[in-house]
């Protein structure tokens, strides 16, 4: 095979189905619950579940949450993007759960530029006293401290023309979320350009 055919071929369109969701929102949104329906509803699937990535580093971890933890962040970000479209590519739909705020969203894109691959960008946000109480009533290694939930909270309010991607989960369970937000994405929604 010359060259040519090898670059043509590496830049062909995702493989059919293959695409990336990024399910975000603050703690206590309900993200993991409906991004484990939404996986489950897909043929071929994967739930990356983000937060797995910030406990793979062993020694040096920072809680994310901290303003030190800045380049920490912006480096699992990008390697949960690149994890997200490798899948992706693949023909697999990955909904990427996690904290994603505007704020990470460079590295989704360039990588999503890269890789032809179509992606979708959905903000579960119940109001805050749902949030905080949702939050905190969590077990053991979840972030339960009402104010980083408060904060949080607050950074994913506002969100100028991401408002449209906003979904208020707030007197839903995650079975009716995960079936609003999934006729959402099959409509087209939540792309994300």
């Amino acid at each position: 095979m010359t060259h040519a055919a090898d670059h043509a071929r590496s830049r062909t369109p995702y493989a059919e189905g293959g695409q990336v969701v990024i399910l975000t929102g603050p703690p206590g949104a309900g993200k993991s619950a409906v991004a484990r329906l939404l996986a489950d509803a897909y043929e071929s699937s994967v739930h990356l579940h983000a937060d797995d990535f910030w406990h793979y580093i062993k020694r040096g971890a920072l809680p994310p949450y901290l303003p030190e933890a800045h380049r920490q962040n912006q480096v699992v970000i990008r390697v949960i993007a690149e994890a997200a479209f490798g899948y992706a590519r693949g023909g697999y739909r990955v909904v990427v759960d996690g904290i994603v705020g505007p704020w990470f969203l460079d590295a989704f894109r360039e990588t999503a530029a890269a890789t032809d691959v179509p992606m979708h960008y959905v903000v579960l946000r119940p109001d805050q006293a749902t949030t905080v109480h949702r939050a905190t009533s969590r077990g053991p290694g979840a972030l339960t401290a009402p104010e980083p939930v408060r904060s949080l909270h607050r950074q994913f309010s506002g969100l100028e023309e991401l408002e449209a991607h906003v979904a208020d989960s707030t007197d839903w369970t995650p079975e009716e979320t995960a079936d609003r937000v999934r006729a959402a994405l099959d409509a087209g929604a939540y792309v994300l350009t």
